[in-house]
């Protein structure tokens, strides 16, 4: 009968799956490369199978890795919170913290704040669209997630944030712009700014102009909300976007559209196993005193 893995072989792999990285994970982990290149080979020896593709920009897990990270993460997450139970509560002093968001807002108002609280944390923040960030979140890929209607899972930890409505997001020089209330029907023969496939955007505006058997309009398709935004003010089209998704400009305004009165939810979702970890705890904190201070 063969061996269990050793648990330094099983925190090497995790380390390494978390920060993509062999020297980050060593560093992490206060231990040399070689060290966890060895934890890592041994266990990858003892499965019979290649856990990580290893890759210019990092490394990435192979399918069999990622079915062993989502078990192996859940068990350093318990290690960490015992180790924070029994030890001193003191003012974080370091820490990294993977975050990612479908929009710039209400995230970065969030990640502002916190950095002036606690300069000493890292962040790395990433935008992607709805299904690839429930994807992440679903693979523990992430820490914290600010997302719109985030999918109902035990394994997750959501608090609303706010609650926006779809506009249409268009120059102030557009004849569209003077009106209160448009209608579906009134941008038949607009182009639509939209972000890419995959994201919420783009399942609701789809969804709304059958329901109600009005003609889609062309649709430019771009990767991020900036440039959703950058294309809007370079008139490309109009954007049906959440409210307060972009940042405001002087610029643009957002005009009501009568078939999509609905709220969306803007929340933080978090693997529900690492919600009491001190540092997504502080950043939840930190979210709820931004919201209260209207700062989104």
């Amino acid at each position: 009968m063969n061996a269990s893995p050793s648990p330094y072989q099983i925190k090497a792999f995790t380390f390494a799956a978390r920060e993509e990285s062999i020297s980050a994970a060593a560093k992490a982990l206060g231990v040399t490369q070689s060290s966890v290149t060895q934890h890592i080979a041994k266990l990858e020896t003892r499965m019979g199978t290649q856990l990580f593709i290893r890759r210019r920009s990092g490394l990435e897990l192979t399918r069999a890795g990622k079915e062993l990270f989502s078990v192996s993460d859940r068990l350093a997450t318990m290690e960490q919170l015992v180790t924070e139970k029994i030890s001193d509560y003191s003012a974080l002093t370091d820490g990294h913290i993977r975050l990612i968001a479908n929009a710039p807002r209400p995230a970065m108002p969030i990640i502002a704040q916190y950095g002036r609280l606690f300069p000493q944390v890292q962040i790395d923040f990433t935008l992607y669209n709805w299904t690839t960030a429930m994807t992440l979140l679903a693979e523990r890929q992430v820490d914290i997630a600010i997302v719109t209607d985030p999918e109902e899972s035990p394994a997750l930890f959501t608090h609303e944030l706010r609650r926006s409505n779809y506009k249409a997001h268009m120059l102030k020089s557009h004849p569209l712009a003077g009106r209160k209330k448009i209608l579906l029907a009134d941008l038949q023969h607009e182009t639509l700014v939209l972000p890419e496939d995959g994201s919420l955007t783009q399942k609701v505006v789809r969804r709304k102009f059958r329901e109600h058997e009005v003609r889609l309009p062309r649709i430019l398709r771009t990767t991020t909300f900036p440039m959703v935004k950058e294309a809007i003010l370079h008139n490309l089209g109009i954007g049906l976007l959440l409210e307060n998704s972009l940042f405001p400009s002087d610029k643009l305004t957002a005009v009501s559209v009568t078939e999509m009165p609905e709220g969306y939810r803007d929340c933080i979702a978090i693997p529900a196993d690492k919600r009491e970890l001190r540092l997504i705890r502080s950043f939840l904190d930190v979210a709820v005193e931004v919201r209260a201070g209207g700062g989104m």
